[in-house]
């Protein structure tokens, strides 16, 4: 048997893992767009390394984009195998994944418009085309092939394969994939963590072990790090909206994840309103996406915890209170741009490379009554990696510019364990593991978290390289 690692393999996007069984049968667990600033960027997301006709099965862990983004594409180039997952996974990928069509359509658009100008000055030149590696329609055709089980279900993949799903309290609907491939009258187990969440956050259940297993891989985002606890966080937060808001005037501008980041912020900022500390000021969750993301959270109450549905009780509506507006209209998006107004907007992407967030940053961020709270992990080369490093400048839409606006940066919103987080999630799998590989994370904090991870009883641990093959 052999496991190829195809992606997030010494870098955080792209997730995307092979095995290989000895009679031939390929599952792929993840198939993740690659994000962020790589000159080979189009090459990754273009071309798998694989055959994607070859794979049987597709094993999903989640529905952020770089775990499902290459999905379709996956279908376009001639998987026809199931795709498996948990029932509020399908709902979300359904709307990323239309989302990322959307978008990739509309830059080739705007390629091809650089291009017929180019044509024009040089009519002689053969100048190909840009096409989106996958549009709506081929988005339809993918969810065609998704089936889902429930958590805590053992499901038989095929003669020889199950596979069970626990809950990685990382988003909703997330997963951690425990295998068990009986070949030749033995079991192996392999686990695959998917990305861990973190133990008492709001909204979703703590995350649950794995079943011991032979074979780990894991995530190691924050290998390196620990993150601030939660009542720290709660009068930290509430901190910077008096001070930008009351004190200075001014705008709070939040780059939040459509999924998950974003939800996890409204609730925090609805249990402020009804414990009457939240300061009389506007808020905006400006992005179709987090509407639409927000709708199939309120569906998927079996993913909340028991704090969640007791706040419930006294409070129908966690994910909402009276000044609170959800923006989907792009007119009133521009709105929010001119207002002088002292106001919460928390937009998307949160990376900063994309969507109506760089229009709200590139409007504030040269105001120093205004602050950039950055509330998640960004790629370095991404306009929000440069600012949770330190720059004081950067280039938006095209234009470079000052950033005068005060950044604070509260990596505790992160829906990733931070070091002891995941070494404890792992801690049931001492006695079992033979062989673990780190993935989705940068390779400094990788040979940082390894370190870690053999203190604590970890033995062979590897940090496979992009392509690398092992046998197991």
């Amino acid at each position: 048997m052999k496991i190829k690692f195809c992606g997030a393999a010494r870098e955080v996007t792209g997730s995307s893992h092979l095995i290989t069984m000895d009679n031939g049968y390929k599952i792929l667990l993840d198939c993740g767009m690659f994000q962020g600033h790589f000159d080979n960027l189009e090459e990754l997301n273009a071309n798998f390394n694989f055959i994607p006709a070859e794979i049987d099965v597709l094993i999903l862990s989640h529905a952020h984009i770089d775990h499902c983004g290459r999905i379709p594409k996956l279908v376009k180039d001639g998987f026809k195998g199931n795709i498996i997952c948990t029932p509020a996974t399908r709902d979300l990928a359904a709307i990323m994944l239309l989302d990322t069509a959307h978008i990739n359509e509309r830059d080739a658009e705007y390629q091809n418009k650089k291009l017929d100008r180019k044509r024009d000055k040089h009519p002689g030149q053969k100048i190909p085309r840009v096409n989106p590696i996958y549009n709506a329609g081929d988005v339809a055709q993918a969810m065609k092939q998704f089936v889902t089980v429930s958590y805590d279900r053992w499901m038989d993949v095929v003669k020889g394969v199950k596979v069970l799903f626990t809950d990685a309290g990382h988003i909703l609907g997330s997963a951690s994939v425990n295998l068990v491939i009986n070949q030749g009258g033995d079991d192996l187990r392999i686990a695959f963590s998917g990305d861990i969440g973190r133990p008492n956050r709001p909204i979703l259940r703590d995350p649950q072990e794995m079943w011991p297993a032979d074979i780990i891989i894991t995530e190691s985002t924050y290998g390196d790090k620990l993150h601030i606890q939660k009542p720290a966080e709660k009068e930290h937060f509430l901190n910077i909206i008096r001070e930008t808001c009351v004190e200075k005037r001014g705008k709070l501008i939040i780059p939040a994840f459509s999924l998950g980041r974003t939800q996890e912020l409204v609730f925090l900022l609805d249990q402020l309103v009804n414990e009457g500390t939240l300061p009389n000021v506007p808020v905006f969750v400006d992005s179709p996406l987090a509407v639409n993301a927000t709708d199939i959270f309120k569906a998927h109450s079996e993913c909340f915890d028991d704090e969640l549905h007791e706040y419930i009780v006294k409070d129908p509506d966690p994910f909402g209170f009276k000044r609170l507006s959800y923006i989907t209209d792009v007119n009133d998006s521009k709105r929010l741009n001119t207002s002088k107004e002292p106001s919460i907007i928390i937009s998307a992407a949160g990376m900063l490379n994309a969507g109506r967030i760089q229009h709200h940053v590139f409007n504030n961020i040269e105001n120093p009554k205004n602050t950039i709270l950055m509330v998640g992990y960004c790629s370095p080369g991404t306009p929000g990696g440069q600012l949770l490093r330190g720059a004081t400048e950067i280039k938006l839409l095209g234009e470079e510019l000052k950033v005068n606006a005060k950044i604070e940066i509260m990596d505790s919103f992160s829906a990733h364990g931070d070091q002891k987080e995941m070494s404890d999630f792992l801690s049931n799998q001492t006695k079992s593991c033979k062989q673990l590989f780190l993935v989705h994370g940068e390779y400094e904090t990788q040979l940082i978290y390894r370190d870690y991870l053999r203190q604590h009883g970890f033995d062979k641990i590897e940090i496979p390289d992009l392509k690398q093959e092992v046998g197991i």
